[in-house]
């Protein structure tokens, strides 16, 4: 089957993506309201989980665990924000496939119920295991992002699947800006605002606040989706009835049909080198994206004197917003002409050797700051210049995604391999930040290469990246369906 040229339009890691060329089929409409309404259930999730950046080092500190000082924090932070990703990849794989069973909503309807649940208990926390119990809460229950990604294969066909996945970026980045602001603004309001929030209740959960606006955008979520969201699997989804609804229904390949859709593939069947290198490929990205993730809080929080530059949750939460709207809007803009320019996998060579030049500049700032006494104008550049390396990086995500689709054999392999591929993601980004926060704190904490030791590390991890990235086809195909 041949698709749509559109195809150079952007994609984020929770949208699929047909890729093709030269189609001759007419454009089909997309149906507007079904997917506002799952890109509007999407913006939950990025705003969740990004609200808490700006605050979590803080919030380890004040509860007394970090017997190793203000350098052990690292350690507690990446357990932290490890832990959802693990139960993820535990789950994740059985609620894709539970999904194919019993639709997408109940599926969603579990998740974002779990979401809302773990995210208030994160701010009713005032332990370590309570934070710990709190995240594996929202990993284990939580399979919106396959399942997300399927509905938005559903509501499209070849010819316009491409124009939705080019909002879906958009999506998640304004969710990337609002999710730090809210929990940078929003933490220990006791401290702001002491009028209107004089209880010892603010004083006892300063971080409730942000967690508790966070849920009430998961509530509203739940409502939008139990109303207005229609079910896309296919032996689940309410007919429409029509003057060949009848003869269509009762015909014997429309019975094949359902059949066939809800055939289980075989995993084994996967298991080859056209799908292992993209997916590898994708691994390794999200290992690699989540440890910047991971340490750009903490290195924004860590006092100057262990070569930080000891910002505050709100100005953590402002830098992050900065990084999250730039990047959403630069993607959106020139993303589809430089894949066109340049090619999706040069590009995707170029932004991974854009990774080693982002994580350099957190060794540099420290050393600004040790030669300068002060955080100034010369840091601010610094972070500029993060912010357009990032943006470069970011279109990995995109390529990937071609690739990844286009090495599924069949429709009916489009799911599980999304599936698979979830899974693997998910254990890269448990690893990711324990591994790399808790680098962090061994290299500050036993000044190993000067304090920077886990960035040479992650700097060697990008060059095997750039090694699995030559593996690459050359070219996107076009898959056969």
């Amino acid at each position: 089957m041949k698709t749509s040229k559109s195809h150079e339009n952007i994609v984020n890691e929770t949208t699929p993506l047909v890729l093709a060329k030269g189609s001759k089929k007419p454009k089909t409409p997309l149906p507007k309201f079904q997917i506002a309404l799952l890109l509007t259930l999407q913006l939950s999730e990025p705003i969740a989980s990004t609200s808490i950046f700006p605050y979590i080092n803080q919030l380890i500190r004040e509860l007394g665990i970090t017997g190793g000082g203000d350098a052990a924090v690292g350690y507690y932070a990446g357990i932290i924000e490890s832990l959802f990703f693990v139960a993820q990849a535990l789950t994740v794989l059985e609620w894709a496939r539970l999904s194919d069973r019993i639709g997408r909503k109940p599926v969603l309807i579990i998740g974002f119920s779990g979401a809302c649940i773990s995210i208030l208990c994160f701010g009713l926390s005032t332990t370590f295991w309570g934070l710990v119990i709190s995240r594996c809460i929202c990993g284990f229950l939580n399979g919106n992002v396959v399942v997300m990604k399927t509905m938005v294969g559903e509501l499209t066909d070849s010819t316009n699947m491409a124009q939705a996945s080019a909002l879906v970026p958009v999506v998640w980045c304004i969710g990337g800006f609002i999710g730090p602001l809210i929990g940078g603004t929003l933490a220990r309001p006791q401290d702001h605002w002491p009028a209107l929030f004089s209880s010892p209740f603010w004083r006892n959960y300063p971080y409730f606040l942000p967690c508790a606006v966070a849920a009430c955008l998961f509530v509203l979520a739940l409502v939008m989706l139990t109303i207005f969201l229609e079910e896309t699997l296919p032996t689940k989804r309410r007919p429409k009835f029509t003057s060949t609804t009848v003869s269509v229904s009762s015909s014997p390949d429309s019975e094949s049909l359902v059949k066939k859709s809800t055939t289980t593939v075989p995993l084994r069947s996967l298991l080859t080198s056209s799908v292992m290198i993209p997916m590898a490929n994708f691994a390794m990205l999200a290992l690699l994206d989540i440890s910047f993730r991971a340490l750009q809080p903490l290195f924004f929080s860590t006092p100057t004197y262990l070569g930080g530059l000891g910002f505050d949750p709100a100005t953590i939460g402002s830098w992050m917003a900065l990084f999250g709207i730039v990047d959403g809007v630069s993607q959106g803009l020139f993303f589809a002409r430089i894949v066109g320019w340049i090619g999706p996998k040069r590009l995707f060579c170029i932004s991974v050797l854009c990774y080693a030049v982002l994580m350099a500049m957190f060794p540099i700032m420290s050393w600004i700051v040790r030669t300068r006494g002060e955080v100034d104008h010369a840091i601010t550049f610094a972070l500029l210049c993060q912010v357009v390396m990032l943006t470069t990086w970011h279109t990995t995500y995109g390529i990937i995604f071609m690739f990844m689709t286009a090495s599924a054999p069949t429709n009916d392999a489009l799911g599980t391999i999304n599936g698979l591929g979830q899974t693997c993601v998910s254990v890269a980004r448990a690893v990711g930040p324990a591994l790399a926060t808790s680098l962090f704190a061994a290299s500050k904490q036993y000044n190993l290469l000067g304090g920077n030791a886990v960035f040479v590390v992650i700097i060697m991890m990008a060059g095997g990246m750039r090694w699995l990235a030559s593996h690459l086809p050359d070219e996107v195909r076009d898959r056969n369906e």
